[in-house]
């Protein structure tokens, strides 16, 4: 009996000694929102066509909503368009990028 009562005087010291490092492990939300912004600016993708790779940041997508606009088309994710509407867009973009670095200098 005495050898019981030590293994569950053990056990729950261990686990009073454990529950505070659990705490550390969970994300805080502002952490999960942090990620997301970093994997937004990181985002690349690939345009078959005229084989390259575009960073899929604040300012894609603010050239991609223009171009949906400019069609009075309803946004939609980039990756939710068809192969033939992806092909259109980076065919604008490729045609519109020269403005477009004249703009932000």
């Amino acid at each position: 009996m005495r050898r019981e009562k030590k293994l569950v005087a053990s056990f729950f010291l261990s686990a009073a000694l454990m529950a505070p490092l659990g705490a550390f492990a969970m994300p805080v939300p502002q952490d999960d929102r942090d990620h997301e912004r970093h994997e937004r600016e990181e985002h690349r993708v690939y345009d078959k066509e005229h084989r390259d790779y575009h960073n899929w940041n604040d300012d894609e997508d603010r050239v991609y909503r223009h171009w949906l606009e400019e069609r009075h088309d309803a946004y939609v994710d980039f990756n939710q368009l068809d192969a033939r509407r992806q092909r259109a867009y980076w065919k604008w973009r490729h045609e519109h990028q020269e403005h477009e670095e004249h703009e932000h200098q």
